[in-house]
């Protein structure tokens, strides 16, 4: 087997931080794996339900019936509960209770493989090409679910304040602890929302360092925001001509969240769609595959 082999494949978009753009992230690389292959399922395990409710499945977010239960704590059956999104995307919709199935699968036989043995396994490949969690922003048997079943992690940031901490607990408290019990590898890390000018001493600046002097940098740090020596210089003089890096802020992707859409189903114009593709081939091959080699 080659180092990066196209096949069906499940990841998790998970930082223990809130308002890092997790969903955004998780829904529209879900769109993009859909729209690239055949089909794609996003499950949202996030107890706040954002995807779920954005999407427009607020009624079955607040169902009597908790079907994420029933999945996950009884023999219920993912199909029943997974509903369309678009042609090719469909989506296992979070519930209001959650909290009650997190608090019971703490005393579950298997309790973190759930997720895997219910939904992931019995689904990925034979009814998916791709399977997308959006994980909840804190630890627990929800996030080690996602994390089981998936094998694979996309970390989402963004240039708000204690992005630094957002990283660094993820790392260490969620992936580190987790490779103590499974395979679990690091996909991408991925910067969205950025606005402000780069030759500035400005936190979008500081954030694309960080991430790019990280010591898994060439592994993790997707094309559209590895930054060389020499990029910065030009940056600095004045005489960068590239595309800027990063999922830069558009309004059009805060527009699509709000109208309920993927961005590619609002605005398939946006010039941060190439930005989504590049997550979805990371997710289709296994790892970033560089396009230059980068000197940092």
């Amino acid at each position: 087997m080659s180092e990066h082999d196209t096949q069906p494949r499940a990841v998790a978009v998970g930082v223990l931080k809130g308002g890092f753009a997790k969903t955004t992230t998780a829904i529209n690389l879900a769109r993009e794996l859909a729209h690239r292959n055949e089909s794609a399922l996003v499950i949202d395990l996030d107890d706040n339900g954002h995807m779920t409710q954005n999407l427009g499945f607020t009624e079955q977010y607040e169902a009597e019936t908790n079907h994420v239960h029933e999945v996950l704590l009884d023999d219920g059956d993912p199909t029943e509960a997974i509903v369309s999104v678009v042609d090719g995307l469909d989506l296992l919709p979070a519930h209001r209770d959650l909290e009650d199935v997190q608090t019971q699968l703490k005393n579950a036989m298997g309790g973190s493989t759930r997720l895997d043995a219910r939904v992931v396994e019995p689904l990925l490949g034979d009814e998916y090409d791709y399977i997308v969690v959006d994980c909840p922003a804190n630890q627990g048997k929800l996030n080690e679910n996602a994390l089981y079943a998936t094998n694979n992690l996309i970390i989402p940031v963004r240039p708000e304040t204690g992005y630094d901490s957002g990283i660094y607990n993820t790392v260490n408290r969620l992936v580190k602890e987790a490779r103590q019990y499974f395979e679990l590898d690091i996909l991408a890390v991925v910067p969205s929302g950025l606005s402000q000018r780069l030759d500035q001493d400005r936190r979008d600046r500081a954030l694309l360092e960080e991430i790019n002097s990280m010591g898994i940098a060439d592994s993790v740090v997707p094309n559209f925001c590895r930054i060389s020596e020499d990029d910065w210089a030009a940056i600095d003089d004045g005489s960068y001509d590239g595309p800027l890096p990063g999922i830069r802020y558009r309004s059009a992707i805060d527009d699509a969240n709000d109208a309920g859409l993927p961005l590619r189903d609002y605005d398939d114009s946006c010039d941060q769609l190439s930005c989504y593709g590049e997550l979805a081939a990371i997710v289709e091959t296994g790892g970033v595959v560089r396009e230059r080699e980068v000197t940092v």
